[in-house]
């Protein structure tokens, strides 16, 4: 059992963050660059972010495999193989001339990159004791932050001062170094035991998750707030890099500063869950996204900015919530519930620009945003049903 404050314990977590970091760096740093892929390739909007989204569907479809391989294999030979595979697929990413070879060995990225979200809070929970679990964990979510964050701005501003091609060269220094850092300080488990595969079982598993109406419905809260939400920065990247505002790169890439109140609606997710019931808190967040909406249909950049702010708090108060209500009402199996519901919230993720893209078509960004409001409808209901049921059932 690793003890908190010890040095396996700052070794280990620092390895883990560090992996965090630039696995999600690697996944968002495409989305500031998609106005400047759409020059380039004489891409639709759409057709851009599929550079973007296709990377967060591998990932998202992945969690399933990696979640029961683990559990067979074991959590750092799995872990180091798909790190190792992301770093070969980001190299590969440096030496790309088509539209078709990028969306190629994105998709492969982004299967890879699953590996560390399926696999790093299974390994806390067995090595940590329960005061470096909970602080591990923080730093871990923290990191993830930062990573998305971080691959934004980065890209942003070697877009700027080059090609955007340019920023694949750092992540797969960044990626190899995570690679070496896992090898070297990420002790081999010591209180896992291996579990024989069994692929009907991990069905059946699902599927029982997937008939409990109070997971489903923080499934589909979960996923089609994703949805718009992520979709929606990347097409105001595109209003913000024309006329009037004409952003450069690394400015889009500023835009995502904006997640930092979701730092704050994370971190207060829990004492507000616990004063007005997890799905009220739930239906207060998407509430808050729908006025974050609105917002941003003010012309003024300031006003677009702070719309920006607000839909991050509403988005991530609710998102932590959902997660946490996941987990606590899981019967069975609750990793694999929990990996369901990523599953939900990546896949969201990656046709949320199917959805968007008509009202982007027929309005511009207002259509947007009456698309975004529509959806946040439906996930209010969806909230207000979740509080009901579980009303009924306690």
């Amino acid at each position: 059992m690793i003890e908190y404050k010890s040095a396996a314990f700052y070794r280990s977590c620092f390895a883990l963050c560090l992996a965090a970091v630039v696995v999600f760096a690697n996944l968002h740093l495409l989305q500031p660059l998609l106005p400047q892929l759409s020059r380039e390739f004489q891409l639709s909007p759409l057709q851009a972010s599929l550079s973007y989204t296709i990377a967060t569907a591998g990932l998202g479809l992945s969690l399933l495999v990696y979640a029961s391989l683990s559990d067979a294999w074991g959590r750092k030979p799995l872990l180091l193989l798909t790190l190792l595979g992301m770093t070969i697929s980001t190299l590969a990413l440096t030496q790309v001339e088509s539209f078709g070879a990028l969306l190629c060995w994105r998709a492969i990225q982004g299967i890879c990159l699953g590996g560390l979200p399926a696999i790093a809070i299974a390994w806390m929970g067995e090595e940590y004791s329960t005061p470096a679990l909970v602080t591990a964990v923080g730093y871990y979510i923290s990191a993830n932050s930062l990573g998305g964050i971080g691959g934004r701005l980065l890209a942003g501003g070697l877009a700027d001062v080059g090609h955007w091609q340019w920023v694949f060269w750092p992540m797969t220094a960044l990626s190899a170094l995570s690679c070496y850092f896992i090898w070297r300080y990420l002790p081999a488990s010591n209180r896992f035991t291996p579990q024989r595969f069994q692929l009907w079982q991990a069905l059946q598993d699902h599927a029982f998750h997937l008939r409990q109406p109070l997971l489903l419905l923080t499934y589909l809260i979960g996923g089609l707030n994703f949805l718009v939400f992520l979709n929606q920065y990347t097409f105001i990247s595109f209003v913000l890099a024309a006329p009037p505002y004409l952003l450069s790169s690394s400015m889009l890439g500023l835009l995502f500063i904006t997640y930092f109140t979701g730092t704050i609606g994370s971190a207060l997710s829990a004492k507000i869950g616990q004063r007005y019931s997890a799905p009220l808190a739930m239906m207060l967040g998407i509430v808050l996204m729908m006025l974050g909406t609105l917002v941003t249909l003010q012309t003024q950049l300031v006003f677009i900015v702070i719309g920006f702010f607000i839909s991050a708090f509403g988005f991530f108060l609710c998102h932590s919530l959902a997660s946490s209500w996941v987990n606590q009402h899981a019967k069975r199996a609750k990793a694999s519930a929990s990996a369901l519901y990523l599953v939900f919230y990546y896949v969201g993720a990656s046709i949320g620009g199917f959805y968007l893209q008509p009202f982007w078509h027929w309005l511009g960004w207002p259509g947007v945003v009456l698309a975004s409001l529509l959806m946040y409808s439906l996930t209010l209901a969806l909230a207000l049903w979740l509080w009901r049921r579980s009303k009924c059932r306690f």
